[in-house]
């Protein structure tokens, strides 16, 4: 870990990484294969101890590495990193098998932690799968237990996202449909007098 910028991130705040419903990234390595996918289903699921849930289709590579090695990442990518985030959602390591090197990923590992995490996002939750086989098989959903967490600390720090004080390459990116993605809008509040 290079960037002197990623601070970690308490476990009991880990689920505000998500919580704003972001286009994520899934990452996972095994004894054969280290894959990457991007997915739009994955929400906090409790705040202490910290877990998180992602739905991953059984037709994933990515789903099956998981399985093998028992942990996973998941990742905030930015606007900046959309066309790869977009290749590694339409692209399978079955059918790709150099669909890594193709969409431009760059691997790192935080210390303590084998599991490969993109390079370039605004923040990183680590997991340990908790198994759950009815849950997977039946609804394709799995659960982490958060084991770390870092930000960005340009855009995420003291538990809250900045987006307001980035530029517009740091926002998260919303998957609607097919190509078609938003980035995080304007910040507003309650107590704002204007609405």
């Amino acid at each position: 870990m290079t960037n002197s910028h990623i601070q970690s991130v308490p476990l009991e705040k880990a689920y505000r990484l998500i919580t704003h419903g972001p286009t994520i990234l899934v990452s996972a390595q095994d004894q054969h294969d280290t894959d990457v996918m991007a997915a739009a289903w994955a929400c906090a699921l409790e705040f202490s101890p910290a877990k998180v849930t992602v739905v991953l289709d059984k037709s994933t590579k990515t789903r099956n590495i998981i399985e093998n090695s028992g942990y996973f990442a998941l990742q905030i990518p930015t606007l900046k990193q959309l066309n790869m985030v977009y290749r590694l959602g339409t692209q399978s390591l079955h059918d790709v098998p150099d669909k890594l090197s193709q969409s431009g990923v760059e691997l790192f590992h935080f210390p303590d932690a084998d599991i490969p995490v993109v390079q370039g996002c605004a923040a990183w939750i680590l997991c340990e799968l908790i198994p759950e086989p009815h849950n997977q098989q039946m609804h394709d959903l799995f659960i982490g237990k958060v084991i770390a967490a870092y930000a960005d600390d340009r855009v995420f720090r003291d538990g809250h996202w900045h987006y307001h004080e980035v530029a517009e390459e740091w926002k998260s990116i919303h998957h609607v449909a097919g190509g078609h993605f938003y980035t995080i809008g304007n910040a507003v509040s309650i107590d704002d007098p204007e609405l």
